[in-house]
């Protein structure tokens, strides 16, 4: 990879975590309305995805997937402030302040939503696909998933579809090692999901999460392989989410170490751009710059209006009648 797109995909990272803890900030002073999951230490994997898709693809994010919404509103339409606007639930937000955290989306960008029902979306992600398929077009549907919506029904009954329609359906597994607070070889006949999606026949592939470089290269194959109509592709994000569900959860000394100190993934960018000459200056220049226009965009939502009550009810359904039969 070339010294500038890893340096680009930096800048990405940066943003991502300047975003959340930003956002985790603003939540416990009561500033953020509702519930808050962030994806503190699964930026790279974001940051791969959000390097790929295109505008014109579709994804179905996570519910810590704030960053990647956030770069596509700001890649596509330069305006990422919206994202951040909408989980301050107000009306400059994408969704009229009206979605929040899990249900910020703008098809406009690609972001087709998450959905408090957690997996419901493997299922909405095949008509996307198929609607693709059928007109023809070089779309890619991706479905953003955790390791503990494997274990609902709608993960294997999505994966069997896609395989047997032959669907241009993109499965991006973000393993972070838990399921609220259940580890994820507890959960599961293997801690490796990408053991359970074998089984449906179509490539499936796991790549280290928080390498940003081997990340980047596996989201691109299989992207790639989608876009020359080859059919679906699994691959799983081996990766660890800093934060518990909720105060107190417990992680082994070991474990906390290895994934904040050792395999965090700016950290290890930060170590690959040093070998390849960037100056230590540039890097923390970098830091700054996101941190501050995180600020700004937190601004901006402090500063925007609430939504109008008397739209209440407006986009709540589409073409929205009442009457007697």
């Amino acid at each position: 990879m070339e010294r500038e797109q890893l340096l680009d995909l930096y800048r990405d990272m940066w943003l991502i975590r300047a975003f959340e803890q930003g956002l985790e900030a603003e939540f416990e002073q009561g500033n953020v309305p509702g519930m808050l999951h962030t994806g503190l230490g699964q930026e790279a994997t974001q940051a791969a995805l959000a390097n790929n898709l295109k505008a014109s693809d579709a994804f179905f994010p996570d519910h810590r997937c704030h960053g990647l919404n956030a770069l596509a509103q700001q890649r596509h339409k330069g305006d990422g402030e919206r994202i951040m606007a909408e989980l301050f639930a107000k009306s400059t937000g994408v969704c009229g302040g009206k979605g929040g955290s899990l249900h910020s989306a703008d098809p406009s960008v690609g972001n087709f939503g998450d959905n408090a029902v957690e997996g419901s979306y493997l299922v909405t992600v095949l008509g996307v696909a198929l609607a693709a398929k059928m007109r023809g077009e070089s779309r890619v549907a991706c479905a953003v998933l955790g390791d503990g919506t494997v274990g609902r029904g709608e993960f294997h009954e999505s994966l069997n579809m896609a395989a047997i329609w032959d669907l241009p359906v993109f499965y991006a597994c973000v393993n972070n090692g838990y399921a609220i607070a259940t580890p994820v070889g507890e959960g599961h006949a293997s801690a490796d999901i990408v053991d359970l999606a074998r089984g449906y026949g179509f490539p499936c592939e796991q790549v280290d999460g928080n390498d940003i470089v081997a990340s980047h290269d596996a989201v691109a194959k299989a992207i790639g392989h989608i876009r020359a109509g080859k059919g679906p592709y699994f691959l799983e994000f081996k990766t660890w989410r800093w934060q518990g569900i909720f105060a107190g959860e417990f992680r082994p000394e070991a474990e906390v170490k290895y994934w904040r100190e050792d395999h965090d993934p700016i950290l290890m960018t930060d170590e690959l751009l040093i070998d390849r000459g960037v100056d230590a200056d540039e890097l923390a220049a970098i830091e700054q710059q996101q941190h501050a226009l995180i600020a700004e965009w937190i601004a901006f939502a402090k500063e925007s209006p609430p939504p109008d009550l008397v739209k209440a009810t407006a986009d709540v359904y589409a073409q929205w009648e009442v009457g007697g039969r």
